[in-house]
């Protein structure tokens, strides 16, 4: 086993430290948590990850980690699996149950008599008491039920810690901890007088064609088929048109000499990617659509996964393995915007000189959070209410929410105990506290909701349109855009996806380091697979819990220009990173990549990020905090 562990580790691109004792620890690892030598490669990687480790080596120093994050997936296994009991109906009896029931003397049981109860006429059992209901009944008492309710959310501590900053703007401070007191509703008004009014900033959409309403679930292997081969051609000119590269040719076709050739990367069975499974598909135009084995041990270094577009340098002297001795897997941005719509882009530059006062132009000042925005235990959205109550001590010019807001994972929604509709939670929940908030701070803040395939109230669809939120006072304020969207504030282009594509593709990724040891950001290296693909979504096959439909504007995933901020909301640990193009210079363009975390994780709160940009990458104030 000790070989069969070694052997997924270098599968991985992971060097092992102290060899001997770490792998003696591992099969330990496998033999106590049933796992095989795979399983525990990838829980590995979700540990270097979630660690933001920057050396692909298993060091001594990480081992005692790495078991307590086995032994907390463990915990979460079993809490999963004693959830589908309770929903059965079924349960599996341990030697803690039996020693309970054997233990149970019957001395301890209350012999006063009590009031006979008609078990047949009890709604729900104790055991299974809907928690929504109780805080409702709690809550509609009034503001004074709410504030004396003791919630697990409620008793956090160093609420507003700044977990991670930087700073690159002359002349102002990085965000300080807020005071840890109660804030309540009667602190509003000092405070907003207090707080000098923001300039309401320019907004424009690039629309991609997806309305609310539209019909899906029409998707054919013919419009995939099209999708790829658009995809690699589109990267074919690219690459061509840049003058770095020559006409790609037939990289099926049997050759001594040195070719270069254009295609997708794949897998040759279903299961995960490894060196000995890649393969490259080529254009239909070059060679019909046909499939050739990959050779990478050349390569001093390299970063594939499935459905990545790549140009590969090299020869094939077989006709059934391609040697491969170079890869470039960026290709220059396109200087104008194909997403762009002028005429909506008009309509929405004339609205706003009519009705907004227009602040300093590349300059823009974001709060950016991501969902679920409550906690597991109830649906009082208490996560979202602290973001609003901080947003209004420091009013941005965008508050940018990214669902779900309504999460179809919540126990609640999925036990079926919530007495409203997932609209009208929608409505009361989200959009009325919207509404109050913009009301509060003034004209000078917009709100911008991205819907998630998460949320329980919008069609379970990827491209997703945006949400049908019908305003009728606040609706220059607060705008929905479709997922993944693209929005220029103050001629600051932002774009924005929230399907956790950073985890999906780490879950996908092979990679090799360069021979000199240099450390290597992983995290920068995710986030720059979706500048370098132009693509907000380049993994193919999808992961199976996206539902990506192709019939539905295709063009609406292309992310044709370089965003000066990414917005890509993940369960892997937060971020702010500034990224630069690793491939050859083709790109020098810099973006900000921001993964804000989660503002609700479990019983407790996450991280939202607030960023001041000031005209550049080189030019931000940029703060993690804590909810």
């Amino acid at each position: 086993m000790e070989e069969e562990i070694k052997s997924e580790f270098k599968r991985s691109g992971f060097d092992i430290e102290d060899e001997q004792e770490i792998l003696r620890k591992c099969v330990t690892f496998c033999t106590d948590y049933s796992l095989t030598p795979s399983d525990l490669v990838s829980s590995w990687e979700v540990h270097y990850l979630n660690r933001q480790l920057n050396r692909p080596i298993v060091e001594s120093a990480e081992i005692d980690g790495f078991l307590l994050h086995l032994q907390n997936e463990k915990k979460e296994d079993s809490i999963k699996e004693n959830e589908k009991e309770k929903e059965s109906g079924l349960h599996t009896y341990s030697i803690g149950d039996v020693e309970m029931l054997l233990n149970n003397d019957d001395d301890t049981k209350d012999d006063t008599p009590g009031t006979p109860i008609n078990h047949h006429h009890d709604l729900f059992p104790p055991s299974t008491e809907p928690t929504s209901l109780m805080y409702e009944n709690v809550l509609s008492s009034g503001k004074a039920s709410k504030s004396k309710l003791i919630t697990p959310f409620s008793k956090r501590t160093d609420r507003f810690a700044v977990k991670f900053s930087i700073n690159t703007l002359p002349g102002v401070e990085n965000g300080k901890q807020e005071p840890d007191h109660e804030y309540t509703e009667n602190d509003e008004d000092d405070v907003l007088r207090r707080v000098p009014q923001r300039e309401r900033c320019s907004l424009v959409i690039h629309g991609s064609g997806l309305k609310p309403g539209c019909k899906f679930m029409y998707d054919r292997t013919e419009d995939r088929l099209n999708a790829i081969e658009n995809r690699i051609r589109k990267h074919t000119r690219a690459l061509v048109a840049s003058g770095l590269y020559e006409e790609p040719t037939d990289p099926t076709s049997a050759s001594q000499r040195s070719i270069f050739a254009v295609g997708m990367i794949c897998c040759d069975a279903e299961g995960r990617l490894n060196e000995k499974s890649v393969m490259l598909q080529s254009s239909i135009e070059h060679s019909g659509g046909e499939c050739v084995r990959l050779d990478l041990q050349r390569l001093n270094h390299y970063s594939i996964f499935p459905g990545q577009v790549v140009g590969i340098g090299g020869h094939n002297p077989s006709g059934h393995c391609f040697i491969a001795s170079k890869l470039v897997d960026s290709i220059p941005m396109s200087v104008a915007d194909e997403n762009l719509n002028p005429l909506k882009k008009q309509a929405i530059d004339k609205e706003n000189q009519s009705t907004d006062t227009i602040s300093k132009q590349r300059e823009l000042s974001m709060i950016i959070a991501a969902g679920p925005f409550t906690t597991t235990d109830n649906l009082l959205f208490e996560p979202l209410t602290e973001l609003l109550l901080y947003a209004k001590r420091r009013p941005p010019q965008l508050l940018v929410l990214l669902g779900p807001f309504v999460d179809s994972e919540h126990p609640d929604l999925k036990k079926g105990t919530v007495d409203r509709s997932f609209d009208e939670i929608f409505h009361f929940e989200i959009v009325r506290k919207l509404e109050d908030y913009v009301e509060r701070v003034g004209s000078g803040t917009r709100v911008l909701l991205v819907p998630s395939i998460r949320d329980a109230n919008h069609d379970f669809v990827f491209p997703q349109p945006a949400l049908e939120i019908n305003l009728t006072d606040f609706k220059p304020q607060i705008v929905s855009l479709a997922n993944p969207g693209i929005f220029e504030a103050n001629e600051v282009k932002v774009g924005c996806c929230t399907v956790d594509i950073l985890k999906q593709i780490s879950g996908e990724e092979i990679s090799r380091t360069a021979a000199d040891g240099k450390p290597i950001d992983r995290m920068s290296r995710l986030a720059n697979h979706i500048l370098n693909q132009q693509s907000f979504y380049p993994l193919y096959p999808p992961a199976e819990s996206v539902p990506l439909d192709f019939s539905l504007a295709p063009e609406a995933l292309q992310l044709s220009l370089v965003p000066d901020v990414l917005i890509l909301p993940s369960d892997i640990k937060y971020f702010v990173k500034v990224l630069g193009s690793e491939s050859e210079g083709i790109n020098n363009t810099k973006c900000i990549a921001v993964n804000p975390g989660r503002l609700a994780k479990g019983e407790g709160g996450g991280t939202f990020v607030e960023l001041d940009y000031g005209g550049g990458s080189n030019q931000i104030n940029a703060s993690i905090v804590g909810i």
